[in-house]
């Protein structure tokens, strides 16, 4: 929800097309908007937060396909990626070519998934409705490595708040003139009615309660009332009309059952609680999030209030390396959650995490499950055998569990990089190196993954050769080696070519 883009089908009534800009030229110019956002200091990728945003994701994008708002090509050709920036500003954006933009703010504020769904939805059908090609139609004039100069200047303007430009890092490529023309990059009424409109419908073809539709605009609105102060800038992007309200309200209530309150969720608290101490908070908020679970209003608080209470607590007692602390509330929480299946299993991920921050390992091992096929427990499972020393035999399945997720998902890079220590934990050099190699491709950093894929050569030509020290070669590793050096090459070449018109 920021001052973005988004692209899709162009055939809605009403508004138009897509005019010029293919989607082939759109992907183009988001990920060349995405490689500078990879590299900024507020990217993360927390497995845990990631895993929540993406699996909304995913089920909004096959209501949008069964809806028929995402063509064939688009879903084929675009990247459909969430990026998580921690930053705590209550915001989401869409980019070009199908990235989409989330703060950690945003999943600390909202109560349910149902309100993280509405703003997600919102944003993806910016994107399905291809207002970004519409809207970037208008600087036609600009070349497209400008205007992602522009577009990632906005954001970097959305996020200053009064900080130093330095804070802003790579994001910031042109950031005075970006900021300038912020109107320029603002979604206009009639797009923000459309999103609003098939964002809802996405939304709850998705299984999402209307309620999450209804509550996000009474907080926006609120918000709104109040001026906002900075940490909405998802107002300034998208302002808030009275016809928007009215709309969406009355959207909510024609909706069968969408009367009853939502209640808070076990996991979803702690989901929330995760992201609020991930999002740049300091010793003094880690203090009074300690403090919070032993407060004498914690009782009265709801089991999910007092689940994502104990987990914040948890957390910034790590974070503050006080671990025996964290231990003892992290022990609160695993009691507190126990029946509840989702969260529960945060609790495990978390007892585990503030072991590993501990630098014990072995006292993990009763939270590690080696065999999981999700995300988050296979790269924790692998910190975990890389800090414990685990022989390669015992860490063969976890080897193979990252190996078939970046088989079905090459755009992993943490995966790739989960990979690289694991190789070489075992002694496998040249595969290590090519992990790292497949990580920088996966962040579209293509100099650093030529350099890489030429190191694992070199270090192929050396084990050919038998120097003393190095493994045999594994001649099946040694040419994809080559053949992806030889790709990436062609990559970097044509980056290169596109990036001739990029102001200095």
């Amino acid at each position: 929800m920021l001052l973005l883009p988004s692209v899709a089908r162009a055939q809605l009534p009403g508004m138009g097309d897509g005019g010029e800009m293919t989607i082939s030229a759109e992907r183009q110019l988001g990920d060349r908007i995405g490689r500078e956002l990879y590299r900024d200091n507020a990217y993360t990728d927390d497995p845990v937060l990631q895993e929540y945003v993406t699996a909304i994701f995913r089920k909004l994008m096959a209501a949008a396909r069964t809806r028929g708002e995402l063509s064939p090509e688009m879903e084929e050709r675009f990247a459909w990626r969430v990026v998580l920036m921690r930053e705590r500003e209550i915001n989401a954006f869409a980019l070009p070519g199908g990235y989409m933009g989330i703060n950690l703010g945003l999943i600390a504020a909202v109560g349910s998934r149902d309100e993280l769904a509405t703003v997600m939805g919102h944003e993806l059908s910016h994107v399905t409705q291809r207002h970004i090609a519409r809207m970037l139609d208008k600087q036609s004039r600009q070349t497209p490595w400008m205007l992602a100069g522009m577009i990632l200047g906005a954001i970097a303007a959305s996020r200053a708040g009064g900080r130093s430009g330095g804070d802003l890092g790579q994001a910031m490529i042109m950031g005075t003139q970006a900021y300038a023309m912020n109107s320029q990059l603002g979604f206009s009424r009639d797009m923000e009615r459309e999103a609003d409109r098939v964002g809802f419908g996405v939304m709850t073809q998705a299984g999402y309660a209307p309620q999450g539709a209804a509550a996000m605009f009474e907080k926006l609105q609120y918000a709104s009332r109040l001026n906002d102060n900075g940490s909405y800038p998802y107002l300034r992007s998208h302002p808030l009309t009275s016809e928007r309200i009215a709309d969406m309200q009355a959207r909510s209530q024609q909706t069968p059952g969408s009367a009853a309150a939502l209640p808070l969720v076990m996991d979803h608290a702690m989901v929330s609680a995760r992201a609020r101490v991930l999002a740049r908070a300091g010793v003094d908020q880690f203090r009074l999030w300690v403090n919070a679970a032993s407060d004498s209003d914690f009782d009265k608080g709801s089991a999910a209030q007092q689940a994502g209470t104990l987990y914040a607590a948890a957390m910034s007692a790590s974070q503050l390396r006080e671990f025996d602390s964290a231990r003892a509330l992290a022990a609160r929480l695993v009691t507190r959650t126990n029946g509840d299946a989702s969260a529960a299993r945060l609790a495990r991920l978390l007892s585990a995490e503030i072991e590993l921050a501990a630098g014990t390992p072995a006292r993990a091992t009763p939270w590690i499950d080696v065999k999981s096929k999700d995300r988050p427990e296979q790269i924790q499972a692998a910190q975990w055998a890389v800090a414990s020393r685990q022989t390669a035999a015992q860490m063969a399945p976890i080897v193979q569990g990252l190996r078939d997720r970046v088989a079905r998902d090459a755009g992993d890079a943490t995966a790739w990089r989960t990979l690289s220590s694991l190789y070489g934990a075992q002694n496998e050099p040249l595969r290590a190196i090519r992990a790292e190699a497949e990580a920088n491709v996966a962040m579209l950093d293509y100099p650093a993954a030529r350099d890489r894929f030429k190191a694992a050569q070199d270090l192929a030509r050396q084990m050919a050769e038998g120097k003393p020290g190095l493994p045999p070669l594994d001649h099946y590793e040694a040419s994809i080696i080559d053949a992806r050096a030889r790709e990436i090459d062609a990559q970097l070449r044509q980056q290169m070519l596109d990036e001739r018109d990029l102001p200095r």
